[in-house]
C-alpha cells in the first residue's frame, strides 16, 4: 500500500508541473496578443476625428515656416470606426486642450514619445540634446516674433503698461523712504552716525539680495508669480517697519522690504519685453523707466505733505509713539500694494509657458492678446490664425519625494533644495563660454554707471546740506564772559555760542534752545523747566544747586562738565523730534522733486531715439555727455548752483540707465533673461553701496575726488558700452 501511496503522490505532483507549464506558454501567448492589439490602436493616433466627415479647418505649413487654416476633409472612409462597437483607449480620447478650442500640438506629441524613448536609453549626449534645446529656441524666437506681429500692440499691451509701471514705481519710492524720514527717524529713535550710516545703506544691501534669488527664481516658476511673491513681501515688511518703535526691528523689516522690491526692474522688464514686438520693444521700454520717476516724484510730494506735519501723531505713553514720519512710510507701501492687486488680473509671460513646453497655457494667452487688441481696434471678427507653437525641448528631472510617507516638512524640503539648484545652474550658464564675454563686459559697465550714478546723487544733497550749514554757520553770534544774574527766558534761543559767562538765579521757561552752546560757563541757582533742545551742548560747565524739570537736556549733552547739588525731576522720555530743521526739510523735499522730474526730458529723449539710432549709441552717448557734465561740478559753489548740476546730471544720465535696460533684456535669451538682470542689478546695487560710502566721506573735505571718480567710471562705461553687440532690429531671444 505503501508504494501505491507514493506512485499516486509523484502522479499528481507530475500533473501539477505539467499545468504551469501550459499557464505560462498560455500566458506569454496572450501577452503577445495584447502586445499587437495595442500597437494597432497606437498606429490608428487620432485617424477617428481626421476620417470624419465636418467642414474642420486643418492647420497647413507654408513654405516660409508660417501657419494658415485649410478646407480639407478625410477620402478614405474604409479605415472609419466607431467606439460602440470596438471600444477605444486613451489614444483616442480628446486631450484636454480641445474642450477650450486649443489646436492640438502634434510636435509637442512627437516631442514627449521622443523623451520617452530616450528616458529608456542608457545613454544621452548632453552636447547633442544642448544643441537641439538651442535650435528649438531659435526656431520657437523667429515664430514669436510673427505671432507679436499678428497679435499687434494695443490695449492689451498698455494695460500690462500701467500695471507694471506701478511695480516699478514702487522701487523708485523705496530708494528715497529713508533718505526722507531719516532726519525725523534718528530724533526719534536716538540714532547715533554709525546706525544712521548703517539705516541709509540697508534699503541697497535688501535689493542686492533680492534681485539676485528673485530673479533667478523668474526663470524657473514664472514672472508674474515671483513678481506677486515679491511685492507682498515688499508690502507687508514696509506696513510693519511704519509700526515698530525700536532701531533693530525697523533696520530689520526696512531689509525685508527691500529684499521684496529687488525683483521689480528684473521682472518687470522682462516681463514686458515678452509681450512687445522687436519695432515697438525699445520704445515702449523707455517709456516704463518713466516710472520709476513717478514713484521718486511721488516719494518727494508725499513727504513735503506729510513729515513737517507734526501734529499728525499720537502717543500710547511713553513707549509708543506714531509721528508724522511713519505716517510717510505707510503711504509710501501703496503703490505696491496697488500693483499686486492690479497684477492678479494680468497673465503669466507666454513666452515663458513656451520655454518650459507649456504649449496651451501659452496659445490661450496669446489669443488673449490678440482679441483684446482687435476688439479695441475695431476688428472683432478677425480670427487668431495661430495653430501650432513651437515648444522648447524639456530635460526630464526626476526627483525622489520619498512618497507619501515621508513628512511634509521634509518634501518640502527637497523641492525647494531642487529649485535651488536649479537656479544656481542656471545663473552658471551665463558665464558659459556663449555668453561670458557679454556678461563680463554687462558687468563692468553696469558696475561702472552705479558707481557714479548712485554715488553723484546722494553725494549732491549732502552737498547741499553742507552748504546750508556752512552759511548758518557764519551767522552765529558769539558772547564772551557775559555775566546774567535773575532774569526769565521765555524765548527761542538760537545759533549762539556762549563762553566764560556766569548765570546767577535765572529761569529758562518753555523754551526752545537750537544749535546753542554754552562752554566753561557757570549756572548757580538756576531752574530749567520745559526745555525742548536740538543740536545744543554745556562743554566743560558747572551746575550749582541747579533744578532741571520736564527737559530734554540729558546727560549726554552735559559734556565734561560738574553737577553740585543739581536735580533732574521728570525728564522726557526718548528723544524728541528735531523741530529745527523744518525749513531744511522742505528744501530737501523740494531738491529732490526737482532733481526727479529733471530726468523727464531724458526719458521722452530716449524713447524717441531708442528705435533710431540704437541701443549702443545712447548708452555710450549719454555716459560720454554725463563724463563731461561731471567737470562742471567744480563750480558749484553756492546751494543753487548744486541744484542746476543736480538736475543736469539726472537728466543727462536717464537715457543711458534706459539703454542699459533695453540692451539687458535683449542680450540674454529667454530662459536666463531674469536670472542675468538680477544678477547685473544685483551688483548694481553693490556698486552703488560703495558709490556712497565713498562719496559721503570727501563731503566738505574736497570736490576733486569724487569728481575724478565719477567721470572716470562713466569714461570707462562708455567706452566698454561700445564693444558691445547692437540688438536693435533682432527678435527677442
Amino acid at each position: 500500500m505503501d508504494e501505491g501511496y507514493r506512485d499516486r503522490t509523484a502522479f499528481i505532483k507530475g500533473a501539477k508541473d505539467i499545468a504551469k507549464e501550459v499557464k505560462r506558454h498560455a500566458g506569454k501567448k496572450v501577452g503577445r496578443h495584447v502586445d499587437k492589439v495595442a500597437d494597432e490602436y497606437t498606429k490608428r493616433s487620432y485617424t477617428r476625428f481626421e476620417e470624419e466627415d465636418d467642414d474642420e479647418d486643418y492647420p497647413v505649413q507654408a513654405q516660409d515656416g508660417s501657419y494658415y487654416r485649410s478646407n480639407s476633409r478625410a477620402n478614405d472612409d474604409d479605415g472609419a470606426h466607431s467606439d460602440s462597437t470596438e471600444g477605444h483607449d486613451e489614444d483616442d480620447e480628446i486631450y484636454e486642450g480641445e474642450y477650450q478650442g486649443i489646436p492640438r500640438n502634434d510636435s509637442v506629441e512627437k516631442g514627449d514619445r521622443q523623451v520617452d524613448g530616450v528616458g529608456q536609453s542608457q545613454f544621452r549626449d548632453m552636447t547633442q540634446y544642448e544643441g537641439e534645446r538651442r535650435k528649438d529656441q531659435e526656431e520657437l524666437a523667429q515664430q514669436y516674433e510673427t505671432i507679436l506681429q499678428e497679435c499687434g500692440h494695443g490695449r492689451f499691451q498698455w494695460t500690462l503698461y500701467f500695471v507694471l509701471g506701478l511695480a516699478l514705481m514702487a522701487d523708485g519710492v523705496e530708494i528715497f523712504v529713508v533718505g526722507f524720514v531719516l532726519p525725523s527717524a534718528e530724533k526719534d529713535m536716538c540714532l547715533s552716525e554709525p546706525n544712521k550710516g548703517m539705516l541709509g545703506l540697508i534699503v541697497y544691501l535688501g535689493m542686492m539680495v533680492g534681485a539676485f534669488v528673485w530673479g533667478g527664481l523668474a526663470d524657473r516658476i514664472g514672472r508674474r508669480q515671483t513678481l506677486l511673491i515679491s511685492l507682498s513681501i515688499n508690502s507687508v515688511f514696509a506696513f510693519f517697519s511704519s509700526f515698530v518703535q525700536g532701531y533693530s526691528s525697523f533696520l530689520f523689516c526696512r531689509l525685508l522690504s527691500g529684499v521684496g522690491i529687488g525683483g521689480s526692474i528684473p521682472i518687470v522688464f522682462s516681463y514686458y519685453s515678452e509681450f512687445l514686438a522687436q519695432e515697438k520693444r525699445g520704445e515702449h521700454l523707455s517709456w516704463l523707466c518713466m516710472f520709476w520717476m513717478f514713484g521718486g516724484i511721488y516719494a518727494a510730494a508725499m513727504a513735503w505733505a506729510i513729515i513737517p506735519h507734526y501734529g499728525w501723531s499720537f502717543q500710547m505713553g511713553s513707549a509708543y509713539q506714531f509721528h508724522s514720519w511713519r505716517v510717510f512710510v505707510l503711504v509710501c507701501a501703496f503703490p505696491s500694494v496697488a500693483a499686486i492687486v492690479a497684477l492678479t488680473t494680468m497673465p503669466e509671460s507666454p513666452r515663458f509657458y513656451l520655454e518650459n513646453g507649456k504649449h496651451d497655457e501659452a496659445w490661450m494667452i496669446l489669443k488673449q492678446v490678440h482679441d483684446t487688441n482687435m476688439r479695441a481696434k475695431g476688428y472683432p471678427e478677425r480670427v487668431f490664425s495661430v495653430t501650432t507653437i513651437k515648444t522648447v525641448k524639456q530635460m526630464d528631472e526626476l526627483v525622489d519625494m520619498g512618497g507619501e510617507a515621508t513628512a511634509w516638512h521634509l518634501r518640502w524640503r527637497m523641492k525647494l533644495t531642487n529649485l535651488f539648484h536649479q537656479v544656481w545652474r542656471n545663473f552658471l550658464t551665463i558665464f558659459n563660454p556663449e555668453y561670458r564675454r557679454i556678461t563680463y563686459m554687462m558687468m563692468a559697465v553696469w558696475f561702472s554707471m552705479s558707481f557714479s550714478y548712485y554715488g553723484l546723487t546722494v553725494w549732491f544733497p549732502d552737498m547741499i546740506k553742507y552748504l546750508q550749514k556752512q552759511e548758518y554757520s557764519s551767522r552765529t553770534k558769539v558772547f564772551i564772559k557775559e555775566k546774567v544774574e535773575h532774569v526769565t527766558f521765555n524765548f527761542t534761543l538760537e545759533n549762539q555760542i556762549h563762553r566764560n559767562g556766569e548765570y546767577f538765579n535765572n529761569k529758562f521757561l518753555n523754551l526752545k534752545m537750537k544749535s546753542m552752546v554754552f562752554e566753561d560757563s557757570l549756572f548757580e541757582e538756576c531752574y530749567f523747566e520745559d526745555i525742548t533742545s536740538s543740536n545744543t551742548f554745556f562743554r566743560n560747565c558747572t551746575f550749582i544747586s541747579t533744578l532741571f524739570y520736564n527737559t530734554d537736556l540729558f546727560k549726554y549733552r552735559l559734556i565734561n562738565s560738574k553737577l553740585i547739588n543739581s536735580t533732574f525731576l521728570h525728564n522726557k522720555e526718548g528723544c524728541m523730534l528735531d523741530f529745527s530743521d523744518e525749513n531744511n526739510a522742505y528744501m530737501i523735499y523740494f531738491v529732490s522733486f526737482l532733481g526727479t522730474l529733471a530726468v523727464l526730458p531724458g526719458n521722452i529723449v530716449s524713447a524717441l531715439l531708442m528705435d533710431k539710432i540704437g541701443r549702443l549709441r545712447m548708452l555710450a552717448g549719454s555716459s560720454v555727455i554725463s563724463c563731461v557734465s561731471c567737470f562742471f561740478l567744480s563750480f558749484g559753489n553756492s546751494e543753487s548752483a548744486m541744484i542746476a548740476l543736480l538736475c543736469l546730471f539726472g537728466g543727462i544720465s536717464i537715457a543711458s540707465w534706459n539703454a542699459l535696460d533695453v540692451l539687458t533684456v535683449e542680450l540674454y535669451p529667454s530662459d536666463k533673461r531674469t536670472t542675468a538682470f538680477g544678477f547685473l542689478n544685483a551688483l548694481c546695487k553693490l556698486a552703488a553701496v560703495l558709490g556712497i560710502s565713498i562719496f559721503q566721506s570727501f563731503v566738505g573735505i574736497t570736490k576733486a575726488v569724487p569728481i575724478l571718480f565719477a567721470s572716470g567710471a562713466l569714461a570707462v562705461g562708455s567706452f566698454l558700452a561700445l564693444k558691445l553687440p547692437e540688438t536693435r532690429g533682432q527678435v527677442l531671444q
